[in-house]
């Protein structure tokens, strides 16, 4: 049976861009289906969930809880099955313990850490923090072996995830001071980059998400 992807529906995401980028990174020889849903019962039997985000911590975290099953669906098939998880912007910011934009929410917490707005240490760098921006890894990870090193990703946040412990943070961008650009443990990924967006980089950063097998 085909490996099912499904990109989480929760009216707060890039789903196009996403829907289509994965298409491109699965090709036409691999078996895997990619699929939008919001349906409970299809994000519970997926074999791998990715989580956009696109907007304020407070509205897509509650955007999540109020679409009905869906965050106890991907509980189930993460925290319970194992399967493997990409976050993209903000919805790779939902994974830490709180978000404190326009005031302070509970976050799904499944890597620890606060989400806080970026406060670059150079006067001339504006936030958001907007455009391509180089990528660098610190520490190994098989779904990051193909990268190149020191590569170019796009994009657009006003916000930051700061980790509770550095060794979920994968790699870094630099704005004024430097700012998670993965996160990950066990079998959850997230980056704050859009890989819909950033073009070979992006796709090679997907290829590597679909091939891992945590």
């Amino acid at each position: 049976m085909a490996e099912q992807v499904v990109v989480i529906d929760y009216g707060a995401g890039n789903l196009c861009s996403v829907d289509n980028a994965l298409r491109v990174a699965v090709g036409t020889d691999s078996g895997a289906e990619v699929s939008v849903s919001s349906d409970p019962d299809v994000i519970a039997r997926a074999d791998r969930i990715v989580l956009p985000g696109v907007g304020a911590f407070g509205q897509c975290i509650g955007a999540l809880r109020s679409a009905s099953g869906i965050e106890d669906a991907m509980t189930q098939a993460v925290k319970g099955r194992g399967v493997p998880f990409l976050g993209i912007c903000v919805g790779m910011q939902l994974l830490a313990t709180e978000g404190v934009e326009h005031g302070s929410h509970r976050g799904l917490d499944w890597i620890g850490g606060t989400v806080a707005r970026i406060v670059p240490d150079v006067a001339a760098l504006k936030v958001p923090h907007m455009g391509w921006n180089t990528v660098s890894l610190d520490a190994a990870h098989p779904a990051l072996a193909a990268l190149t090193p020191d590569a170019a990703a796009y994009f657009v946040h006003s916000y930051a995830f700061t980790v509770a412990d550095p060794a979920h943070r994968l790699a870094t961008t630099d704005h004024g001071g430097s700012i998670a650009a993965m996160v990950g443990r066990d079998n959850i990924l997230g980056v704050q980059f859009h890989p819909e967006k950033s073009q070979a980089y992006g796709l090679a950063f997907l290829r590597g998400f679909l091939e891992w097998r945590p």
